[in-house]
Order: structure tokens, then sequence, then C-alpha cells
């Protein structure tokens, strides 16, 4: 019996193409209807894209994604976790297609990592 991960890129896309069949045999219409979520289009993403410092897909809602792992951590939880992502853009910077990005994500860490430790000058 074919499972679904038996299926080859060819039967994926005349799937994608034709509909699919139910268990009763019926033909499904695919869905036809545009997917491109007005905020997640990708015109809606290169415009308001920026890689480093505010990448759309962190700030989807009234709280960035960092300012939640902060607020979860301990302070030196924290420290490590900013520690941590500057060494993973540095240490692999050299091996993507875009080692300058990577490299001002790894500085946009540091920078973080600097501003949380004069502000929180009582952690070591």
């Amino acid at each position: 019996m074919k499972t679904i991960d038996d299926a080859t890129p060819e039967e994926w896309n005349e799937l994608r193409k034709t509909g699919w069949t139910s268990k009763q045999g019926v033909k499904e219409p695919l869905d036809d209807a545009d997917n491109e979520h007005p905020r997640f289009a990708e015109a809606a993403m290169v415009s308001q894209y920026d890689a480093i410092s505010n990448p759309a897909h962190y700030n989807t809602g009234s709280l960035e994604c960092i300012e939640a792992i902060e607020a979860m951590l301990t302070p030196d939880e924290y420290i490590g976790y900013l520690r941590g992502n500057a060494l993973k853009y540095m240490w692999r910077f050299r091996y993507k297609d875009k080692p300058i990005e990577d490299l001002r994500k790894a500085r946009w860490y540091e920078e973080r990592l600097i501003k949380y430790m004069l502000e929180n000058a009582s952690v070591k």
C-alpha cells in the first residue's frame, strides 16, 4: 500500500493541479483561493523587511520575540542566550550565502548584550 511518504515530486505536482481523491473516490477540487496572507505576502515582507534589526517574522504581535525570551530567563540565562546567538552567527558566517548579514546579526546580539550589561550593572 502506497503512503503519503511514497509520493514522488511528480505525483505531488499532479495532485496540486488536479485536486485529491477522498476515501469515497470523489475528486475534491483544489482550493484556488489566493494563499498570500496580506501580512506575510512576499511584497509585504520585502517592503518591511530588515533582516538584522527588525526582521518581520519576529514582530507579529505586540511583544517582540527577544523581549519575551528575556522576560522568561534569569539574567545569567539571558546573557548566555545573547552570547550563544552572537557566537552562532560568528561561527557559521563563512558557510552561508550572506556572510555580511550574519556578521551584522552577531554584532546586533553583542550590542544587545553590552546594553543589557550597562543597564543591569549588578549583573556580573
